[in-house]
C-alpha cells in the first residue's frame, strides 16, 4: 500500500476518532452540570436561548463559585440560626408579613456567615445555584412574595408558602458542614 493511500484512509480515522471524542467529552460535561444544578439547567438553557449558552453560563458560575470562600458553621452558630429560624416561625401566626420579610433577613445572614456574597439579588442566585441547584428555586418563588409582602398584595397563603420556600434553602444552608438540624 501506498503512502498517500495510507494517509488517505488514517487521516480521515484519525478525525473521526478526534470528533467523537470531543462529542463524548461535551456530552459528560453536559450531564455533570445537569446532575450538579438540577432544575436549574433547564432554566438557564431557557434564559441563555440555547444549550450552549447555558453550558457555558454555568460552567462560569461554578469558576465563580470555586473562588469563593464558603464556609461550614460551627456547632454553635448553626444552633443560635435554628434558634433564630423558631422564633421567626413563631412570629408568623400574629405577624405572618413581619414573618416572611424577617425571614428573608435570616437567610440572607445565613448566606453571609457561610462566605456568600449577598449584595445582589441576580448574583445570590447564581451563586446559590452551584451547590443548591435543587432549592435555589424555592428562594427565588419566597424572594417573589416577600417583594408582594412589601407592597401588601400577598395572600396570607402565598406568605405561608414563601415561609416554606425559605425552609427549604435555610435548612440547606445550615446543614452544610454539619448535621442536618432536626425539623421542628
Amino acid at each position: 500500500m501506498s503512502t498517500g493511500t495510507l494517509l488517505a484512509i488514517i487521516i480521515p480515522v484519525v478525525v473521526v476518532v478526534a470528533a467523537l471524542a470531543a462529542l463524548g467529552g461535551y456530552t459528560v460535561r453536559r450531564r455533570r452540570l445537569r446532575e450538579r444544578f438540577g432544575p436549574e439547567y433547564e432554566r438557564t438553557v431557557e434564559d441563555a436561548g440555547s444549550r450552549s449558552a447555558a453550558d457555558r453560563e454555568l460552567s462560569a458560575r461554578e469558576k465563580r463559585h470555586d473562588a469563593l470562600d464558603i464556609r461550614p458553621l460551627s456547632s454553635s452558630t448553626r444552633d443560635r440560626y435554628a434558634h433564630d429560624w423558631q422564633k421567626v416561625q413563631g412570629e408568623f401566626v400574629d405577624h405572618p408579613e413581619d414573618a416572611v420579610q424577617e425571614a428573608d433577613l435570616l437567610v440572607t445572614s445565613l448566606m453571609r456567615e457561610r462566605g456568600y456574597p449577598t449584595d445582589n439579588l441576580t448574583q445570590k442566585l447564581q451563586d446559590l445555584s452551584v451547590e443548591h441547584g435543587r432549592t435555589v428555586e424555592h428562594y427565588r418563588a419566597a424572594h417573589d412574595v416577600n417583594e408582594r409582602s412589601r407592597r401588601h398584595t400577598a395572600s396570607t397563603e402565598q406568605l405561608r408558602g414563601a415561609m416554606v420556600h425559605y425552609r427549604a434553602l435555610f435548612d440547606e444552608l445550615l446543614s452544610d458542614g454539619g448535621p442536618r438540624q432536626a425539623r421542628t
